[in-house]
């Protein structure tokens, strides 16, 4: 599936807040690895064509991208969670929003919208894991797959700290 393949879901659901509840999320892949972001923070998905470096940003900012005339801020996180890879020729980026901010996540596929019980979200087994992935706040068991669930406000202040 294509990022421009995903179904369309409504933002006006929230996510239901009671244990055992369903959650809406966007899974995608980041350097062979499986990540879920929350669709409540998902604004669109689109193949990234040109970037344009910026000197002097933090160092997990790698340029921006023009998006219909939006100048849109573009970040690599793989060496933050200490992932291998170069992103591709053809990335995609997912637009994150919180508030005020904006960003571009670029990834190597989004290869779907899912709801996911909450029962699948798992804690982080160890403190350590928060300390070398500071922004992934859970597990979440797919298909027999494991993958690290995004905290959303912690990745974005990642992004202003440098």
């Amino acid at each position: 599936m294509t990022p421009t393949d995903l179904p369309v879901v409504s933002r006006d659901t929230p996510a239901a807040a009671t244990p055992g509840a369903c959650v809406r999320v966007c899974l995608a892949i980041i350097g062979h690895e499986l990540f879920a972001i929350d669709l409540r923070y998902v604004r669109e998905v689109f193949p990234v064509q040109h970037v344009t470096p910026v000197p002097k940003l933090p160092s997990v900012i790698v340029g921006v991208a023009n998006l219909r005339g939006t100048i849109m801020p573009l970040i690599d996180v793989r060496s933050a969670l200490g992932l291998s890879g170069a992103t591709g020729d053809q990335p995609f980026a997912v637009v994150i929003k919180h508030g005020p901010q904006q960003v571009g996540l670029l990834v190597d596929d989004v290869p779907e919208i899912r709801t996911v019980s909450r029962d699948d979200v798992l804690a982080s087994p160890t403190q350590s894991d928060r300390a070398s992935r500071p922004f992934i706040s859970a597990v979440l068991r797919v298909e027999g797959r494991m993958g690290g669930v995004v905290e959303v406000p912690s990745l974005l202040a990642k992004v202003e700290g440098g």
